[in-house]
């Protein structure tokens, strides 16, 4: 089984213990990706967020040919614990009804695909997607270590996922 792992933040220069068997590729489907996610690191991490305008995100083959084994590679990189069984999305082309994502991964031959499934998250609420305004101010109001590490997050996502919230962001904390 060839498995491939979906990515738009920090797993692409971090991949720590993920099997990534080559370099990223910049041509992965486009997915609605916005920079959502209030992480534990204080960072407002990069998730799929249904309101975001879809852009274009990575992709990297896994030196497995296990999508269990994929899975809980992932799951441990991103400190996703056992019990939340939602962090991590799946999918096995040839048992998935069509689709983008299962059209764009039959064009490059692969079985199966991971990524990252964690909501967005406002500080007080999982789920809840925070305003560019409440974004803005979250960042804004970070200090030292956190804010450098909020900022070097933010200048480290890949170019392409150009995203309104990126753009809004960089400009208002002149972090551009």
């Amino acid at each position: 089984m060839k498995i491939a792992c979906l990515g738009w933040g920090s797993l692409i220069w971090k991949p720590e213990n993920l099997p990534v068997a080559w370099d990223w590729k910049a041509d992965g489907p486009h997915l609605p990706i916005e920079f959502t996610r209030i992480s534990d690191g204080g960072e407002l991490a990069t998730v799929i967020s249904l309101n975001a305008t879809p852009v274009p995100i990575l992709w990297a083959w896994l030196d497995t040919d296990r999508l269990d084994v994929a899975c809980e590679a992932l799951r441990r990189r991103e400190g996703i614990t056992e019990e939340r069984c939602d962090g991590i999305g799946s999918l096995l082309i040839h048992n998935a009804p069509g689709g983008m994502l299962n059209d764009w991964a039959r064009e490059r031959d692969i079985d199966a695909l991971i990524w990252t499934d964690l909501p967005p998250r406002s500080e007080d609420t999982e789920g809840r997607v925070p305003s560019i305004t409440e974004a803005i101010l979250y960042l804004d109001g970070l200090s030292g270590e956190t804010r450098e590490h909020a900022r070097d997050y933010m200048q480290r996502v890949p170019a392409q996922i150009d995203t309104t919230y990126r753009r809004a962001i960089m400009h208002a904390l002149g972090w551009d």
